[in-house]
């Protein structure tokens, strides 16, 4: 696969793809096994591509050092598994284009084929529509591999690209995407429609999977699918091929699965991964795991998708 010319990164493509949740040792220390026995267990399960420090991996409770060794460790684990050819993504958003710029360097060399970068918002009075527009070119610019876009208001201080800002910024030869955690599929529908070709517009949640392929999309990056990954590719898999009331029944459970992980953010999911698959529990402080009677109500909300995914592993 060629990017930018050169066949040493994967192209991105259609698909699903998983936002993994970072993981900590009881002293707070990185777990790079951890790391890389979730990141196997996903790409077995049939995603498109992995996502590093996206809003599910506690990007900001890691330093640059702990950035580049999760990404790394990611890609060594999905090599390793016999998927050499599988994407994967690294979160690179920063409040400076500078350090931004940096990050994504980082990520070429760590072993990421793509970046997702969300928009600066710490000083989100002081920056103009026109510099958030020069932020993204000048990223776009110096990195050295393909960017994606990330709109997520709710990570963002309430910045909220509109349609007429990505379309503007898609026009660049090396952004290539956009994850729309926004759940504005009107807003989805017109960057789908209006982008160059090749461009990939993703959904930002499993809960609107069906309603971003309708619009257009070309699939998900959504979180949810740490837990029920055979349940996430399947949905998809049953829209493409007509499968349409049987996808909408599998969405219904995948959206409930989803409002757990939404609600309950990865502290949620980190806590349904240790009850139900014995590892990944533990949040970098100030997050702390949830007591007891939490921990057993998220397992319980998550019951219904996990039954689901049980029945696909099965069958798989």
């Amino acid at each position: 696969m060629t990017v930018n010319g050169t066949d040493k990164h994967n192209a991105l493509r259609s698909g699903f793809y998983v936002p993994t949740v970072a993981f900590f040792q009881p002293d707070e220390e990185i777990d790079l096994a951890a790391t890389e026995k979730h990141a196997t267990y996903l790409a077995r399960s049939g995603v498109t591509g992995l996502v590093t420090q996206g809003s599910n991996g506690e990007a900001v409770h890691l330093d640059r050092e702990e950035r580049k060794a999760i990404t790394a460790a990611t890609r060594r684990a999905v090599d390793a598994a016999g998927f050499p050819n599988m994407p994967v993504i690294a979160g690179c958003g920063a409040a400076s284009t500078r350090e931004t710029i940096q990050l994504c360097k980082d990520s070429e060399a760590s072993g990421a084929d793509a970046v997702l970068v969300l928009p600066p918002s710490y000083y989100k009075a002081l920056v103009s529509a026109e510099a958030m527009h020069a932020h993204f070119i000048a990223v776009a610019d110096a990195s050295p591999i393909p960017v994606l876009i990330y709109n997520f208001p709710g990570a963002s201080s309430g910045l909220d690209l509109s349609s007429d800002d990505i379309l503007a910024l898609a026009k660049h030869p090396n952004i290539i995407g956009c994850k729309l955690t926004c759940g504005n599929t009107g807003k989805l529908a017109r960057v789908a429609a209006g982008s160059k070709p090749n461009f990939l517009t993703f959904g930002g949640s499993a809960d609107f999977t069906l309603q971003t392929l309708i619009a257009g999309g070309d699939g998900i990056i959504g979180g949810t699918a740490n837990l029920i990954p055979r349940s996430c590719v399947r949905l998809m898999e049953l829209y493409r091929s007509g499968e349409i009331a049987e996808a909408q029944k599998m969405q219904a459970v995948v959206a409930r699965a989803d409002w757990a992980a939404i609600h309950g953010g990865f502290i949620a999911v980190k806590s349904a991964l240790q009850s139900y698959h014995g590892y990944g529990g533990l949040p970098r402080r100030p997050c702390v795991v949830p007591t007891e009677q939490a921990a057993a109500a998220i397992h319980e909300e998550f019951r219904e998708g996990m039954e689901l995914e049980r029945s696909l592993d099965k069958s798989a």
